[in-house]
């Protein structure tokens, strides 16, 4: 199954990471490393966003992604996942992002018994619908390691949107879910392919109105989709009233012009604003030689953009990651970003990055490069 959460291969990516590995000051090698902050750093709180507005936003705009919690691409200890969620929450973060699928069930559950111990009133969480978990004998191949007993089947209907709402409450030991998406209905879910389009239609006659009756109902702030490619949320806001987007993959320092050009604005005409999903290319920018969730090599000009990328970025002494993460966090119709850590440095450094101040000649080489477009909105230089 090539679904999101298949890894790269190691014999895909030998080339690739030999060509690159000179090139990333401090390259994370092995799961857990962190690449190391630069730059002057200051003491001001995690960014967040402004009361009102015309649809729910979050007011954090800086969280943690549940999938690496789920065992994405290594085993995470409890005792692990318990330190990172204390870091995130220790550290300022108010938003927490997870799924049934991420471990099939583990992400809720590891999320639920640190959160559920914080004042609820305090966070937003955000999970998602779309696959329902049963008990079985038979794990079915996936990309999680270890996995739990637990199969899955995707249901977008409206029983079965409530069912996997109420089976993450369970999970996560909570009362309450702020914000649901509507989870990887999308072309490139390899389970799916161009049968996607029939589970989009069952979504539009089940999970959408669903979510909007939970939604009027109190039971939910805000609902939207969480997906890789645009389509499926551009189709959306023309059949439904979604209140904001998870879209992951689809903008970042690497690779934002489509975005910028088409989905943004099509979605900032309605208010709806955008939780950006692997801001770091899953790792790519922090010195990973993987890329995105595909089953394909590091493509080689992507490769040639991080490490010219990474050549100016260093020159004015700062780090990849950390420009990386202001940069998926800076424009206005993006309400967060959530990049995942596995253990509390990981957070600990994405945290530390929001307060480096970068200077504006960074922005200004990187646009001479051509590694981030002419409009590409940016923070407040230093």
């Amino acid at each position: 199954m090539h679904s999101r959460r298949t890894f790269l291969s190691a014999a895909a990516l030998g080339a690739a990471t030999l060509a690159a590995a000179p090139l990333i000051a401090s390259a994370q090698t092995t799961p857990g490393d962190v690449l190391p902050t630069q730059g002057r750093r200051g003491a001001s709180p995690l960014p967040t966003n402004p009361a009102g507005g015309r649809k729910y936003r979050p007011t954090a705009r800086v969280g943690l992604g549940g999938a690496p919690l789920g065992n994405n691409w290594a085993v995470v200890t409890e005792d692990d996942a318990q330190a990172t969620l204390e870091a995130a929450w220790d550290g300022g973060m108010r938003l927490f992002d997870t799924s049934p699928w991420y471990g099939l069930g583990r992400s809720e559950r590891r999320f639920g018994h640190v959160l559920g111990q914080k004042p609820r009133e305090e966070y937003v969480i955000s999970s998602k619908v779309g696959r329902l978990l049963t008990a079985t004998k038979e794990t079915p191949k996936v990309s999680w390691k270890e996995p739990p007993p637990f199969a899955y089947r995707y249901d977008y209907s409206a029983e079965g949107t409530r069912r996997s709402v109420e089976d993450s409450l369970q999970r996560l030991g909570i009362d309450s879910l702020d914000i649901v998406l509507v989870h990887d209905l999308s072309p490139d879910n390899g389970d799916m392919g161009e049968r996607w389009l029939e589970y989009f239609e069952q979504a539009r006659t089940g999970a959408f109105p669903e979510l909007t009756k939970m939604r009027e109902e109190g039971l939910i702030k805000a609902w939207g989709m969480g997906v890789n490619t645009p389509d499926p949320a551009m189709r959306a806001i023309e059949v439904a009233d979604p209140d904001i987007f998870l879209l992951a993959c689809q903008y970042s320092l690497l690779d934002h012009t489509n975005a910028l050009e088409h989905t943004f604005p099509h979605l900032a005409t309605r208010g709806i604003s955008v939780i950006v999903g692997s801001p770091l290319l899953a790792g790519f920018l922090a010195g990973r030689d993987r890329y995105l969730y595909g089953s394909q090599p590091v493509p080689p000009d992507a490769q040639q953009k991080r490490a010219k990328a990474e050549e100016i970025v260093r020159a004015h002494g700062v780090d990849l990651r950390t420009v990386a993460l202001q940069f998926a966090n800076a424009p206005e119709v993006v309400s967060a970003i959530v990049p995942g850590s596995r253990n509390a440095e990981q957070v600990a450094a994405n945290i530390e990055s929001m307060s480096v101040a970068i200077p504006a000649a960074v922005w200004s080489d990187l646009r001479a490069a051509k590694i981030i477009t002419a409009n590409a909105p940016v923070p407040n230089a230093a």
